[in-house]
């Protein structure tokens, strides 16, 4: 899925009943090249979208304005223009509050990364810190690049896959030259530093971002890392004042949070999803974390997608 294309109008990949829709690159008929590029404006609403969703695809945004917030896994990025922000292929990402936003947009897949392998790994280190503010120069300079390819793109000429992969380079090299102070704020993530310690806290960040919400207890986390529970507790604890335990609970409760909101599934089957064979203690568990039920939860905060998310049988 990490290099699928569309033709331009074909719909979101159909997902599992209460993931989130996965959102293939639109690519024009007469190339098929795995690129595009535009504004907020033309790439299209979905640039856009307020619901939460993935890519199979790599995504650049040259914000330029608006307000609102920039949601990318576990992490909230205020909105205070200009930015550079970018989301990985298979990352959880909307607009929330989103009111005036503007700039353009460069989207493409690995397959298009033929003449420089090693954007690979720029793109990667790039993904640790994917919301960066730009001074007055900074972005000055990267808006003449994503006007270029914008305009590059838009006019389609000889070459222009060559001119386009040329330019994306040197937007990724110069914007991994960028200070990076906009660290993910995400739960788990620790500030700069260069211990053990922090290494772990920060893998940890990663893994809960990805797998947070599947009910795995503190000790499978500490062993996918190699250290013990009380280790993990320490590191985690020193860099963000939280445990692990409290940063999953939080993890289990967003996502029930979303399934509540976005889907028409049933509780039993939110409580499946979020790791509990149990949906009576499912629901305790919800009242602990957010003072309501499920159910009230849900009554007050629909914003299903029927569209998207397909309703689910009856428990």
């Amino acid at each position: 899925m990490r290099d699928s294309t569309a033709l331009p109008g074909t719909p979101c990949a159909v997902p599992r009943a209460g993931d989130p829709p996965m959102h293939r690159l639109e690519v024009r008929v007469s190339d098929r090249t795995p690129f595009a590029a535009g504004t907020f404006d033309t790439i299209g609403p979905l640039a856009r979208a307020s619901f939460p969703h993935r890519h199979t695809f790599h995504e650049i945004v040259h914000v330029t304005a608006g307000t609102g917030t920039h949601v990318v896994d576990l992490a909230r990025w205020e909105i205070r223009p200009p930015h550079l922000g970018l989301v990985l292929p298979g990352q959880l990402h909307h607009w929330e509050d989103a009111r005036g936003l503007d700039g353009s947009v460069v989207l493409f897949t690995d397959a298009f990364l033929l003449d420089h392998p090693g954007d690979r790994d720029l793109l990667r280190r790039l993904g640790e810190r994917p919301w960066l503010s730009l001074d007055g120069p900074a972005h000055a300079r990267t808006g003449r690049l994503m006007a270029e390819l914008v305009e590059e793109y838009g006019h389609g000429a000889d070459g222009f896959e060559t001119v386009l992969r040329s330019l994306l380079h040197v937007l990724l090299v110069r914007a991994a030259r960028l200070p990076g102070p906009d660290t993910a704020p995400a739960p788990g993530a620790p500030p700069p530093g260069r211990t053990a310690a922090d290494a772990v806290a920060a893998e940890f960040a990663r893994l809960l971002a990805r797998t947070g919400s599947d009910g795995l207890p503190v000790r499978a986390y500490a062993d996918r890392l190699g250290v013990s529970p009380g280790y993990l507790t320490e590191a985690v604890r020193a860099a963000t004042g939280r445990t692990p335990g409290a940063l999953l609970r939080e993890a289990r409760t967003r996502e029930a949070q979303r399934l509540l909101a976005r889907t028409e599934l049933s509780i039993r089957q939110i409580a499946a999803r979020t790791g509990f064979s149990d949906p009576a203690y499912f629901c305790r568990f919800f009242r602990r974390e957010t003072g309501t039920s499920p159910g009230a939860f849900r009554k007050h905060h629909d914003r299903r997608a029927p569209s998207l998310e397909p309703a689910a049988p009856p428990a």
